[in-house]
């Protein structure tokens, strides 16, 4: 019974438990095994604890309980006895009663003072079968008597009815219509759970210490909640979330069905000035914002952050979960693993990467017809064709199901994809800085046959795959997308998909885990949603489409969701608009441009900053005239953003070196050029009361019209896009297409690739293609080595210049 119990209790399509079983079954451990939310008896000990305590509104009374009271109507001050009322039910009848004002007494059949007792009591309850020897004479005159002997289960022999006394009273029928109307209840309160609703969220007390220690020491000072408490505060289902460890859990895209009739909130972007190597604090922006946003201002706020590849945590740039005092913890636990999303995409990517040479070797080596029987084996004596290579064959024009009919020709064209090994454009992948698979040579094993070619490794969040993940709208969109993954062409120049492969459901499989978002909190207590993590160099850097649609709903019409994108406003803002909103339909409010003195020094004319090594004295000492100069960068930046019809807040982060004459004048210069408002935020040294100004900025500027527009139609030419993009956006004079660019581009519009937005490749350290070009350079050419395709994920990429 138990293990039935349990079983139903994690069914999602059963609201509630009801239990008739013969007496002796109803243990506390039987009962106690309902789930709380869906016990309609009310007999669980959880229930019956929130009943005592008078928290009438979160339990269930028992139907048996329900009708006594009925039936006895006003109680207040008179006298009930209870005999034979024991377990959860006599507890719960003595509470319910002694609530209503009467004097309640409770014993057994056998107990000595019994006559005595029922000689002075208004009303007797019986609770189990009165034996024999005790005589109805005993009880008073007048006295109301209610038999609930059998309670729910005694409507089937109408247990008493014909023999008792005038004034003795069953419960039996009444009690399966109280049952009915618990169920009714129970109903009434999931349809409610299933509504968003306020948030109840407990925030996390900080007390930044001065000087600030290092993130580490910050995080691990911390005492996360438990994810599944957090999750409960958020409106977030027990069935929604899948915990891995104390404090991360995915959630389970169910929740965008159920929430689907639920308004969105408003959509907030942060992006950054054209940063210095050492970052400007978009991420502990982003953080920041979110703590001021819900534990100070109690605005229901979701951050949405990348998940950080393991290469650059391990190399210089370190951990990505933020700093100081705004940053997502556990810190460990998001930087490394997480839960094994990148893990996932590795073996994936690998797996089709597999699939290619293995294809190209078995087919160099076998007969059309070896190759027809290894692909469509005989199994049991029947040959068929699966779902996807009956979908091949209908790309091919061959409309025919049964494997026993194709020609010699049909069958050759369907085992043969031909591919030209030259034109291979899929790599393998691995989540590591390990510069010496930059370039490999494949195949140099004696089983190989000597089919030897050169490859190469790449690290894991630039496969396409990642792309893929950040833009997907479901698993089946995903699938869809994976399958129109081109990785090759074939001799005739024709493109080869990883559908042609066969591998499409192999590799949503792979990633079944991979497309749920995973829930983590910030110090202060407020829900991070952690997803994809596409560089944003070769891909469009951005977390993930589902994460936003999700935390939308969750924050409710008057919260906010603040995402963040890769690099300056040029790059991830850029794709960030023309590219993720284009995938999701959604519109973003605000967007927070970040910028720092020290970036803005660099601009306008300061030496260089390089990781590792000490500041120079410009960056440490009050230098107005540089601060002026370097404006010019965050200015573009913000017409940039103006293009696209967007309010912009500046938020400039604000490190202990800076001058207050030196933040005055990047607000000032910043409010004329355009920004709707430019605060200095401490949130790295105060946590989110450090960016209560920025919030409030944040939260007037969403209220501003929005005309959000796209930078160019995906009906242009492909090299009209990249030339509005070169010249709105970095300011180049023109574009100049090297001659592989040219036929690339030329080919991918003869496959019929054209009209799929830009996802430029270039270097994040200057708005122009040379990095060593700061501020914002003029009248530069900007050429394009090469032009690739992701065709999964849905964008050409142009390469510009040499990235790394």
């Amino acid at each position: 019974i138990v293990s039935e119990i349990l079983r139903l209790n994690e069914d999602p399509n059963v609201q509630g438990l009801a239990l008739d079983l013969p007496e002796s079954l109803y243990s506390s451990k039987v009962l106690n095994a309902v789930k709380p939310e869906k016990d309609v008896d009310g007999l669980s000990s959880v229930n019956l604890g929130h009943l005592v305590h008078g928290d009438v509104h979160d339990c269930l009374v028992p139907p048996t309980v329900c009708a006594v009271m009925e039936l006895l109507e006003d109680i207040g001050g008179k006298k009930v006895l209870l005999v034979g009322a024991c377990g959860a039910e006599g507890a719960a009848l003595q509470s319910v009663l002694q609530r209503e004002g009467a004097a309640v007494l409770s014993c057994h059949w056998r107990a000595p003072q019994l006559q005595s007792e029922l000689r002075h009591a208004d009303a007797v309850v019986f609770g189990s079968t009165k034996p024999d020897d005790v005589p109805v004479s005993w009880v008073k005159p007048g006295a109301t008597i209610i038999n609930c002997a059998h309670g729910l289960l005694s409507v089937g022999d109408n247990y008493g009815q014909q023999n008792n006394p005038a004034s003795e009273k069953t419960v039996g029928s009444l009690a399966i219509a109280m049952r009915m109307q618990n169920m009714v209840k129970n109903m009434e309160r999931w349809i409610q759970s299933q509504q968003c609703r306020k948030w109840d969220l407990h925030c996390l007390k900080l007390q930044p210490l001065s000087p600030v220690p290092s993130d580490i020491e910050i995080s691990r000072a911390q005492s996360p909640k438990a994810v599944d408490v957090l999750a409960k505060e958020i409106g977030l289902l027990t069935d929604e979330i899948e915990i891995y460890g104390q404090t991360k859990a995915k959630v389970r895209l169910s929740l965008l069905e159920r929430l689907k009739d639920q308004p969105d909130g408003k959509y907030v972007l942060v992006a950054g000035i054209t940063p210095t190597p050492l970052g400007e604090g978009k991420s502990t922006v982003t953080v920041g914002l979110v703590q001021a946003l819900t534990a100070h201002l109690n605005i229901n706020s979701f951050a949405c952050l990348r998940q950080p590849s393991q290469g650059p945590t391990f190399g210089v740039k370190g951990g990505a979960a933020g700093g100081g005092y705004a940053q997502v913890i556990p810190m460990e636990e998001f930087n490394l693993h997480l839960t094994g999303d990148i893990h996932a995409i590795t073996a994936a990517n690998n797996l089709l990467a597999a699939a290619i040479d293995a294809r190209i070797l078995h087919e160099n080596t076998q007969s059309d017809k070896s190759l027809y029987n290894r692909l469509v084996p005989v199994v049991n004596g029947v040959r068929g064709f699966s779902a996807i290579q009956l979908a091949r064959l209908r790309r091919l024009g061959i409309n025919k199901t049964d494997p026993e009919t194709l020609t010699e020709e049909e069958i050759s064209k369907f085992v043969r994809l031909d591919i030209d090994p030259s034109t291979i454009t899929w790599q393998r992948v691995v989540d590591t800085n390990d510069r010496f698979l930059r370039k490999i040579t494949v195949g140099q094993a004696n089983t190989e046959k000597g089919f030897v070619r050169q490859a190469q490794f790449d690290i894991a969040v630039a496969s396409e795959i990642m792309a893929i993940l950040a833009l997907t709208t479901s698993l089946q969109d995903m699938k869809e997308r994976l399958g129109k993954m081109v990785v090759a062409n074939d001799q005739k120049g024709e493109p080869v998909t990883a559908e042609d492969l066969g591998v499409t459901g192999a590799l949503a499989v792979l990633m079944k885990d991979a497309i749920k978002p995973t829930l983590m909190q910030t110090l202060e207590g407020t829900p991070v949603f952690v997803h994809a993590g596409p560089f944003a160099n070769i891909a469009h850097g951005n977390s993930s489409v589902l994460a936003d649609k999700i935390a939308l709903k969750l924050v409710g019409e008057k919260g906010f969701v603040v995402t963040e994108a890769g690099f300056g406003a040029d790059i991830g803002m850029e794709k960030f608009f023309n590219i993720k909103c284009r995938a999701s339909g959604l519109v973003p409010s605000v967007v927070v441009l970040v910028a720092t003195v020290r970036a803005l020094k660099m601009h306008g004319g300061g030496p260089n900053v390089t990781a590792g090594a000490p500041l120079k004295k410009e960056y440490t000492e009050e230098n107005l005239q540089l601060v002026a100069d370097g404006c010019c960068n965050l200015q573009k930046q913000i017409q940039i953003t103006q293009l696209f019809g967007v309010p912009v807040v500046v938020a400039l982060n604000v490190f202990k070196t800076d001058s207050p004459a030196e933040v005055d004048l990047v607000c000032k210069i910043a409010k004329e050029s355009g920004a709707f408002d430019a605060v200095p935020c401490n949130h790295w040294s105060a946590g989110g009361r450090g960016a209560v100004k920025l919030a409030q900025a944040v939260e007037r500027a969403a209220n501003q019209k929005n005309s959000f527009k796209y930078l160019y139609s995906l009906e242009l030419p492909i090299v009209e896009k990249i030339r509005i993009i070169a010249q709105k956006v970095y300011g180049a004079q023109d574009i100049e297409l090297s001659p592989v660019a040219q036929s690339q581009v030329d080919r991918y519009s003869r496959q019929g690739f054209g009209n799929l937005p830009i996802c430029m490749a270039k270097t994040h350290l200057s708005l122009s293609h040379q990095p060593e070009r700061k501020g914002v350079p003029t009248g530069f050419i900007l050429p394009i080595s090469d032009v690739r395709a992701s065709i999964g994920a849905g964008f050409i990429y142009p390469l510009v210049g040499t990235v790394s």
